[in-house]
């Protein structure tokens, strides 16, 4: 007896993804049918995604900014509402900026405030190496370096001083709060990217520390957090020697640090 083909016509692949769950089922059919090489391809991300695998991760890509980006299974995926911290760093970067993109996951950041500014010097680091082997395949063709290690640790010493814009999309969810982020975040994610530790603020205080050092006259530092974590960002900020601003983006729901050191505020 025959074992009948399976339907992999976009009527029959959107019905299977909104069955899942997917609330923009015809959006994401269209991107997995063009990513996908052939019939047996297909099925396969169509499977991953009906069992819940992030979008990005199935077809290995995130839009953003306007910029594909590659994204490996488990990285973080770059998220809309960041966009807004890559716009104000734009907005506020001198020509030929010497940009660091820590805790870059992917690289999208950097990646996309170099695209946006043309000439700069972009240095991107992360502490997980999965992270790193995808950012320097998004990197490296942006004129990037990437390195391995702990926040600051594996920069270049000759940084220090130089640096024009920080970018530091450190993880700021409460460790209690992990295993209330969707499924996609919670269980396909590096923890590392998402746990900000007790009150979701620990990574942000060892960045903002040594921020201060790194930062070239009239440099800033851009973070971004949750609305009602702002407050305590901005103490954090003042603690350490810098001074703090709020900039929000009602629009992708949106809210971003701009720090800089006092002789530069």
């Amino acid at each position: 007896m025959s074992i009948p083909s399976l339907d992999h016509s976009a009527s029959a692949i959107v019905t299977r993804l909104r069955t899942a769950g997917c609330v923009f089922a015809e959006d994401e059919a269209e991107m997995i049918m063009a990513a996908a090489g052939d019939a047996a391809e297909l099925e396969k991300m169509v499977e991953r995604r009906v069992v819940g695998l992030p979008l990005e991760h199935v077809v290995g890509y995130a839009e953003f900014r306007g910029l594909r980006i590659e994204v490996d299974a488990e990285v973080f995926v770059p998220r809309r509402r960041t966009e807004a911290l890559v716009q104000q760093a734009a907005e506020l970067a001198p020509e030929r900026a010497v940009v660091v993109d820590l805790c870059c996951g992917s690289g999208a950041l950097g990646v996309a405030l170099a695209a946006a500014l043309g000439e700069v010097e972009l240095h991107s680091a992360d502490v997980d190496p999965a992270a790193v082997r995808c950012a320097r395949r998004n990197v490296t063709p942006a004129g990037g370096e990437v390195y391995e290690g702990d926040l600051f640790e594996p920069l270049p010493a000759g940084l220090k001083g130089r640096v024009d814009v920080l970018l530091s999309n450190v993880p700021y969810v409460p460790t209690v709060e992990i295993e209330l982020l969707p499924s996609e975040a919670r269980d396909h994610e590096a923890r590392v990217a998402l746990d900000g530790g007790v009150d979701g603020l620990e990574i942000l205080r060892r960045v903002v520390a040594e921020a201060g050092e790194w930062l070239a006259p009239g440099g800033v530092l851009l973070f971004e957090t949750s609305e009602r974590q702002a407050g305590e960002a901005v103490a954090a900020v003042s603690a350490a020697g810098l001074v703090a601003r709020v900039a929000t983006d009602d629009e992708l729901d949106a809210t971003v640090i701009i720090a800089s050191r006092p002789d530069a505020a």
